[in-house]
């Protein structure tokens, strides 16, 4: 299929940079494993490093994979994989399994091929193709994975339906996404433009939709015949993440996505927009 690059900068700009600063701290933070927000256990000792936030992120990914839960001998499939990070955790952890790696970016699956080796006991693929079109037979993956990139997707509809589609049945859709509590959704929506939001977001993507509520998840949920089976909020754990992020911003003269980010951590501090792990289980028809 053509190679699509969905308007996403930052991964244009982490590209260019590999081949020529393969040692600077934002490839460190997003150009060799996670590209993602971390998870720090204790926040109030989280020290600002970069390996702390690679870390972290790392933990993120974990902790997500076990709310699922993912265990040894499944076929799983990791929605926007970015390079490989999740498969190449799930790979060092579990045994007998069927790991898939997909995204539209053609440049991110080649990285991804690059980065994660394979390992005895487990077959890895990684496929370029667009999440809300899955590649996949019906009934023929245990779980399904999107690790903070669902705002990405044209359409969170088409694709909760289609993974319900190539889920088996009782098989889990694991997720993470920065939800905005309900009451505060049209402030939130409407103060975008005034605090320009929107023309810095634009460094991290066209389709940045942080729009679902969790009683929009529920609701998404039973319109493709699935329920929410765990939801977790994480917020606190994922504050040391903001400055991180946005330090390194800075250091690449990406001053309107790091004043993104810092709005954002402002917003999660406020408890208006909070950053949660949501699984959902495909019901028996």
């Amino acid at each position: 299929m053509p190679e699509s690059r969905d308007q996403l900068p930052y991964f244009d700009h982490i590209l260019d940079l590999i081949p020529r600063e393969p040692d600077s701290d934002i490839i460190t933070a997003f150009g060799t494993r996670h590209v993602h927000w971390g998870y720090f256990a204790d926040p109030g000792s989280a020290d600002g490093s970069v390996a702390g936030f690679a870390a972290a992120a790392e933990a993120l990914t974990r902790r997500l994979c076990d709310a699922v839960p993912v265990k040894d001998g499944q076929a799983v499939l990791d929605a926007g994989c970015g390079f490989g990070g999740t498969v190449a955790s799930l790979n060092e952890r579990f045994s007998g399994m069927a790991l898939t790696g997909l995204n539209i970016d053609g440049r991110q699956i080649r990285r991804a091929r690059e980065l994660v080796p394979g390992r005895d006991g487990n077959r890895i693929g990684f496929v370029t193709a667009d999440a809300t079109t899955l590649p996949f037979a019906d009934s023929s993956l245990d779980v399904v994975l999107a690790v903070e990139c669902i705002f990405h997707f044209p359409s969170r509809r088409r694709f909760f339906r289609e993974a319900r589609r190539v889920l088996k049945p009782g098989g889990r859709l694991g997720l993470s996404d920065f939800v905005p509590i309900a009451v505060a959704l049209p402030a939130f929506l409407a103060g975008l433009p005034v605090l320009g939001f929107s023309e810095g977001a634009r460094f991290f993507g066209s389709h940045n939709r942080l729009t679902c509520t969790l009683a929009g998840y529920r609701r998404l949920a039973r319109t493709v015949g699935m329920r929410l089976v765990h939801d977790e909020d994480i917020t606190a754990n994922t504050l040391p993440t903001y400055p991180v992020v946005a330090r390194l911003m800075r250091q690449q003269s990406q001053h309107g996505a790091a004043r993104v980010v810092s709005l954002m951590g402002l917003v999660c501090q406020t408890r208006l927009l909070r950053y949660r792990i949501l699984a959902f289980e495909s019901v028996a028809s």
